[in-house]
């Protein structure tokens, strides 16, 4: 299948690299130094030194007839790149990235018969354009909205459910994953765990975001994260208390602030007066 990838990040990077490996024609759109380092290498390469062959280009040509075009860049960035979407001649075009924005918007941008969302259960890091990343194979893998598209990840190394309910599954995950990410992120700038009342308050935080997705009226999903959600406050500070103190989760917030501002922006936009907490942790 031609495939190519909007912004080959750590995730990106991750899909392009099994993908090719998998046999697939893997095209990587990417901009910057990224796009410098690619062309020279002409392949994903992996700090252990493996590499698979890719195709590189500035932008996404319009007149390919993509089998899939999976767009990897951060919520804050797909504006610049829904004009060349919506103009693509592509078959399919997935969306993978934090958002707790409603996902109709970016389906009426592609069409309805071309529009997939996913989220990708990996943990990536790109040091000098070299790659380390970790694949969920077991418990929460990764959901996407198309089964064809979830047995093509399979098949490549990248094990994938259909979800059914994706924008539950992306406000549910952004309530979660914010408190989270800014633990990380003060962990990572400190290289020092969070102390325990700091938890507790991304904890308070966590729990009130939550409390704006059911008002929402979108469910609290998948199971797993339900029974999580459901533990008592210490419990969750205990949860983001050890997280932080993970070296390769932390390692992770050298990333910066922006994706949990944006997330916790949004939360704040959907429930006007009610997000304390979330406004406390907001970095």
């Amino acid at each position: 299948m031609k495939i190519a990838i909007v912004g080959p990040g750590g995730i990106g990077s991750t899909f392009a690299f099994q993908l090719a490996r998998a046999g697939h024609e893997v095209t990587v759109v990417a901009r910057g130094k990224r796009l410098e380092q690619l062309q020279r290498d002409e392949a994903i390469v992996k700090a252990t030194g493996e590499r698979a062959a890719v195709r590189v280009s500035a932008a996404l040509d319009a007149t390919t007839a993509w089998d899939l075009v999976l767009v990897t860049v951060l919520a804050h960035q797909v504006d610049a790149v829904l004009p060349a979407l919506a103009e693509s001649a592509a078959k399919a075009v997935m969306f993978m990235f934090n958002t707790f924005e409603p996902l109709g918007r970016l389906r009426d941008a592609v069409g309805a018969s071309r529009f997939a969302f996913g989220f990708p259960a990996i943990l990536a890091t790109l040091d000098d354009g070299k790659l380390t990343s970790k694949i969920v194979t077991r418990g929460m893998v990764t959901p996407v909205t198309d089964a064809a598209w979830a047995k093509v990840f399979k098949d490549a190394g990248i094990p994938a459910v259909v979800e059914s309910d994706m924008e539950s599954w992306l406000r549910t995950h952004a309530a979660l994953v914010a408190p989270a990410m800014v633990a990380i992120i003060t962990a990572h700038a400190r290289q020092a765990g969070v102390p325990w009342a700091e938890a507790m308050n991304l904890a308070r935080a966590m729990e009130e975001g939550l409390r704006v997705v059911r008002q929402l009226g979108n469910a609290i999903t998948p199971e797993p994260v339900a029974k999580l959600s459901r533990l008592p406050t210490p419990a969750l500070a205990a949860f983001l208390w050890t997280l932080s103190r993970i070296d390769a989760v932390r390692k992770t917030g050298a990333a910066g602030p922006g994706e949990p501002r944006a997330l916790i922006d949004a939360m704040v936009a959907a429930a006007p007066g009610q997000t304390p907490a979330l406004l406390a942790i907001r970095p």
